[in-house]
């Protein structure tokens, strides 16, 4: 017996239970229906997702070659697509997530319009992503299963029975296009207790991980801007147990928690830490402040001055009343905060890095494990590298090392299209190709993902669709590079009222009202040109 089955003899005993009154309802519809809406709240998604990640991470740590994937998404819709492409090109959504940013939800989900990613969006817009999002993975499940479902009527009808029992392993083994969310809470949104109360609305809404970054909440800037702030550690402590509390009341217990550090970038402290005796955190924490050490009698009014070391030092305080880092302590800091964040409640880490380098990332990942063997990070794969220059100087840097002779080459230059077709553009493609596969093997990265890959995609389709479109070519261009390529491709979007649910909807409609149903599929249905 499967569930699918199950659903129907339940609801047909309870079809006759209620006798007359019920007579119209099809117990086999309304066990598709169950089927079809598998998920009944986020809690239950939170779970669910929470139950893989779980599961991932303990696959990753015993081979490195499992590792995890994503792509940001700012809208339902192109959620559900990349999911339906993934089982459509992969066959499974096995080690595959979905990843919210909150620099797409600052670009393009708040009410004021575009802004930056600096928390200014309303923070209300995360947890509203996340049901969007899982309100369109559902309405994925429900469509393919109603494609089924109306093949199985179809076999039916006509006597194969092969077709019959293919179609109905199909609907008992069918894979849910629910998978785990990597939410971004940016800083927290404020203090912790208002931490705590958006994460809450972030699980209740289905998110099974929470990223959160170790930078002051009204200060916080987009990991790839300059002017950062950081806050001491027990203040981001404060609000990973704010996060872990929340999962803990919601009976999320192995909710999982990202923490990010932008320390690597970021060369500013809103306030000092405080410290109770030599060599504490928040000794250690205010040990990398840009400072000088005076003498008592060198104090003017208004100087703030910390004990450390036996010495008396005064930091370096700018005009913005916000202290300065020495130079050059960024790698330490990060693995402070990284061992920091582990013993402290965290699950996985986030190392903010300003370009895509492996032994970078890995020196740190190293000295991170020699005290927490089993550290993993979720890693940024970002538009705001340019991957492309980057790799081709990695590759001449390599190149050079090799002795090689590279002197048709210019490093500063290596971005031009001169140098595509060439032997260091060859080597730099593939060192990116396979960087996820390395970063993986070498410096402990679990999830790779891209922030915000979606945004750039929308922008480059539409330049190519208006370029044509508005220009000479009108319709044609439309049709070439859009409808043909939808058509051949098999994209299911080129039915789009179906993928809409129009389809789902005359079936329920067809439930509800039997052969008076007012039905929008018939013959004269546009979409059937495409059948």
């Amino acid at each position: 017996m499967t569930q699918y089955q199950d659903d129907i003899d339940g609801i047909r005993a309870l079809k006759e239970a209620h006798g007359s009154a019920w007579s119209a309802i099809d117990p086999e519809s309304a066990a598709r229906m169950r089927a079809q809406n598998r998920f009944r709240t986020g809690l239950e998604i939170a779970q669910y997702t929470a139950d893989i990640m779980r599961r991932d991470m303990e696959e990753y740590d015993a081979d490195s070659s499992l590792y995890t994937q994503s792509l940001g998404v700012w809208h339902g819709f192109i959620g559900q697509q990349k999911l339906i492409s993934i089982k459509k090109h992969l066959k499974s959504t096995k080690k595959r997530y979905l990843y919210l940013s909150g620099w797409m939800v600052a670009a393009l989900r708040s009410e004021f319009g575009p802004l930056p990613d600096q928390s200014m969006h309303e923070k209300t817009a995360v947890p509203a992503l996340i049901e969007e999002l899982y309100t369109f993975l559902r309405q994925a499940d429900a469509r393919e299963l109603d494609l089924l479902f109306t093949q199985l009527d179809e076999a039916r009808a006509g006597g194969d029975e092969t077709a019959v029992e293919f179609l109905q392993s199909q609907i008992d083994n069918h894979e849910t296009h629910i998978v785990p969310i990597i939410a971004d809470i940016d800083a927290g949104f404020g203090n912790p207790e208002a931490t705590y109360l958006l994460a809450k609305k972030m699980i209740e809404a289905g998110a099974c991980a929470i990223q959160i970054e170790n930078q002051v909440s009204d200060e916080k800037q987009c990991g790839h801007q300059d002017g950062k702030v950081t806050v001491p550690h027990e203040d981001f402590i404060a609000k990973i147990n704010a996060v872990r509390y929340a999962f803990l009341e919601l009976g999320i217990e192995n909710g999982i928690i990202v923490a990010r550090t932008d320390s690597l970038g970021a060369g500013l402290t809103q306030k000092l830490a405080v410290s109770h005796e030599p060599g504490d955190l928040g000794d250690r924490y205010n040990s990398f402040l840009d400072a000088e050490e005076i003498a008592a009698g060198e104090l003017s009014d208004g100087d703030v001055v910390i004990r450390g070391d036996g010495r008396l030092l005064r930091p370096k305080r700018l005009a913005s009343n916000l202290y300065q880092f020495r130079s050059g302590t960024g790698e330490d800091r990060v693995v402070l905060d990284g061992i920091t964040s582990l013993q402290s409640g965290a699950d996985l880490l986030w190392i903010e890095t300003e370009k895509p380098h492996i032994e970078q990332i890995a020196g740190m990942v190293d000295r991170i494990r020699e005290v927490i063997p089993n550290a993993k990070l979720v890693y940024n794969n970002s538009p705001s590298f340019n991957w492309t220059l980057n790799f081709r100087q990695q590759a001449y840097d390599q190149l050079v090392a090799e002795g090689a002779d590279v002197s048709a080459y210019e490093r500063d230059r290596l971005m031009s299209v001169d140098y595509d077709d060439t032997a260091i553009a060859r080597i730099a493609d593939e060192r990116i190709r396979s960087f996820q596969r390395d970063g993986s093997a070498r410096a402990g990265i679990f999830h790779h993902l891209i922030t915000l890959p979606t945004y750039h995609t929308a922008a480059l389709s539409t330049d190519d669709l208006a370029k044509g479109y508005f220009g000479d070519e009108g319709m044609l261009t439309y049709v070439r590079d859009v409808q043909r390529r939808e058509i051949r491709q098999g994209i299911a979007t080129v039915r789009h009222q179906n993928m809409a649910g129009s389809d789902i909807g005359d079936n329920h409609k067809e439930y509800f009202a039997g052969d008076a149903a007012l039905k929008a599929g018939g013959q004269h249905n546009t979409m059937n040109q495409f059948s």
